[in-house]
């Protein structure tokens, strides 16, 4: 199995590189074209068999004030899908649920009978038909929207937009219904729970869900801009605090924390790490399945590429992770996407596409 790769390449001696990787030079020179012209502002972070490789940061946290620096926190988006799932598949674990229990199991008066019926495989798969969050109504109520159970007070009584089980449509409504779940089993809200079950034993020290309105030390100001504006807060385009479908924020270091933990099997078995992470169901892309909460892509050659990404006015973010090849790169960025994506595919066209299967 191919998680099993990395544990080996974790546990195993110390590997012998040069100081400065070969590709160093024209990252440090593609993150300063794109900082200079406004396309990138953020931080990356990559390490290779578990050891840090490279890590660094370009443009402002607050536009003129203060630099970006890789201990920079920056919101994450959707990738906060990947906290939940690994979540429930903690409760899983702990036989407190099961994957093919339905919706309606833990939230018992489910307004809508036919979403009640959805399972959490379903939910964590995209395949359950739950639609989004984000529209009209979300643009009305947003101040409103503080607890997981205000969206469900918004949106409940919604039938599913197709059968479900039939067809993967992403649906960051899901996520949410999979953080009530959350809190019904475990008795905490899902903020605690992910905090204290996720990010505190694995030294997540700058991750967290705080309200928008929160003073954060460290928050990077997300920055939007057109053709015809300059930059400008989008903060009041986000939701009022990161929920179970995304939202939170953290560190480049943080997300390293995460993938190490999660490949060494510290939050999850091993049984549970591969479920979490084996892709289950296709997806519109090509070559990409999705699994619980993470994308798992097959390459070109053959390797595979597991995490998530994350993006919203003034935002986007990516963890990928290369199992067979030991590599996990994170991007984080406070500007619209396809900020951090841009760097992801130049770090995966110069890295990864030429790592060869062991």
């Amino acid at each position: 199995m191919r998680i099993g790769m990395v544990l080996l390449f974790l546990l195993g001696s110390s590997p012998s590189w040069a100081a400065t990787p070969p590709w160093a030079g024209p990252l440090d020179a593609e993150l300063a074209r794109r900082a200079a012209d406004g396309s990138f502002s953020g931080a990356v972070s990559i390490s290779e068999a578990g050891v840090p490789r490279y890590s660094a940061a370009r443009g402002d946290a607050r536009n003129g004030q203060s630099p970006n620096t890789v201990d920079t926190k920056f919101r994450f988006g959707s990738m906060g899908k990947m906290f939940t799932a690994v979540a429930i598949a903690q409760l899983a674990q702990a036989g407190k649920l099961s994957f093919d229990d339905p919706l309606g199991k833990y939230l018992r008066d489910y307004p809508n009978a036919e979403v009640a019926k959805v399972t959490l495989h379903q939910l964590l798969t995209h395949t359950g038909g739950t639609g989004d969050i984000f529209g009209p109504e979300f643009i009305e109520k947003r101040g409103q929207l503080k607890e997981l159970r205000d969206y469900v007070a918004l949106y409940g009584t919604r039938a599913p937009e197709f059968a479900p089980g039939s067809r993967h449509q992403y649906s960051n409504y899901g996520f949410i219904l999979l953080g009530r779940v959350i809190e019904e089993v475990s008795g905490m809200s899902y903020d605690r729970y992910v905090r204290e079950h996720i990010f505190l034993p694995t030294g997540m020290t700058s991750t967290d869900n705080q309200p928008e309105s929160s003073e954060v030390r460290g928050l990077a100001v997300p920055y939007s801009s057109d053709p015809v504006s300059a930059l400008r807060s989008a903060v009041d385009t986000l939701p009022w605090s990161g929920t179970s479908a995304g939202g939170g924020y953290s560190t480049v270091g943080d997300l390293q924390k995460f993938a190490s933990a999660l490949l060494a099997h510290r939050l999850l078995d091993e049984k549970h790490t591969t479920l979490v992470l084996s892709g289950k169901v296709d997806t519109p892309r090509r070559g990409m399945r999705y699994a619980y909460g993470f994308e798992d892509a097959e390459l070109p050659n053959g390797l595979h590429r597991v995490g998530h990404g994350g993006g919203a006015p003034g935002m986007n973010g990516v963890l990928a992770i290369y199992p067979e090849a030991g590599y996990v790169v994170v991007v984080l960025a406070n500007r619209d996407p396809p900020a951090a994506m841009a760097i992801d595919r130049f770090i995966a066209d110069r890295i990864v596409a030429g790592a060869e299967r062991p």
